[in-house]
């Protein structure tokens, strides 16, 4: 694991100047909060392909639907609790429905927004965006993941959700043999005894916290779930059979997001015991991101308590 610390909404601004030179037909839309979603940074690249809307997400959710009716692929960019949560009625019947071709980039996800507070920490949006037929969802754990799912996303022909996260996170990817492959897991750490399913800026600590236990005697597996839909099945399933009992940990509502996506998977195919750590049934409130993840248990030391715990 390097210690070189990047946030995703860095890769993603990043990456959008990379899929720009390929794609011409790739166009950025911004809800005025470019400098905030790092969209400025294809913005100077490539100004006639950047459209500001200004403070109107769901205009701007109409706008890029139209564009991807003309053969464009629109990036729309917004705070996770404005284009997912405001915009949430054009999202499911402007793209959704008819099936269309645009990446809603959300970024500065979960509480770790920090001091903006409880109506800027967007918990529920993946909760919101798994109940969209035909809605595809990446989170991914860092720099390295951002930038390969944005990839991804200006080839794959159909509607995603992409959550972005707004404090540097460490690199964990950095290593010849990682792929990033839609709709499949990666296993970041083998284990026996149980196992972390963890999704975004959680994967790292999930790591740091099976190195902990290995220290016990412990061995958890930790997988990587960048894809939480469509969700990759025979990878949980095979872990399940193997450890037994699995623990999903996320910077999201227990109810809705990756935990529930996994129990849904697990309680059809291989009924396990499964345990949530995640944001419980409450809104965040304001304070520094470290502190908040501190004090939701999202911590290294949290989610490593927490886990004792149920052990």
């Amino acid at each position: 694991m390097s210690t070189i610390k990047i946030a995703t909404r860095e890769s993603y601004g990043n990456a959008l100047v990379s899929i720009g030179e390929k794609y011409p037909e790739v166009v950025v839309l911004d809800a005025d909060l470019a400098a905030a979603t790092k969209t400025n940074i294809f913005m100077k690249k490539y100004p006639q392909r950047h459209i500001n809307v200004g403070i109107a997400e769901s205009n701007m959710i109409s706008i890029a639907a139209g564009m991807a009716t003309m053969g464009k692929i629109p990036f729309v960019s917004s705070f996770a609790m404005f284009v997912a949560g405001r915009a949430f009625e054009q999202i499911r019947n402007g793209i959704g429905y008819p099936h269309l071709n645009v990446k809603i980039c959300a970024t500065h996800a979960g509480i770790t927004v920090g001091e903006d507070g409880a109506s800027h920490q967007c918990n529920e949006d993946i909760a919101l965006m798994r109940t969209i037929p035909g809605m595809v969802i990446i989170n991914p754990s860092d720099d390295i993941e951002a930038k390969a799912a944005i990839e991804v996303a200006a080839t794959y022909n159909g509607p995603m959700y992409l959550r972005f996260g707004r404090p540097p996170t460490k690199i964990i990817n950095d290593n010849p043999n990682y792929t990033f492959t839609l709709g499949k897991g990666n296993i970041v750490r083998e284990g026996t005894d149980i196992t972390i399913v963890a999704t975004g800026l959680c994967v790292t600590n999930c790591l740091e916290v099976a190195e902990l236990l290995s220290q016990e005697g412990i061995s958890a597996e930790v997988i990587n779930i960048h894809t939480i839909k469509p969700m990759d099945t025979e990878l949980l399933v095979n872990s399940a059979k193997k450890t037994k009992h699995i623990i999903t940990v996320e910077e999201h509502s227990i109810i809705g997001g990756l935990g529930s996506a996994v129990s849904e998977v697990l309680s059809e195919r291989f009924p396990t015991k499964i345990n949530k750590i995640g944001m419980p049934d409450c809104f965040g409130q304001s304070a520094n991101a470290d502190v908040l993840l501190k004090e939701y248990r999202l911590d290294t030391d949290g989610i490593y308590n927490t886990i004792k715990q149920l052990l």
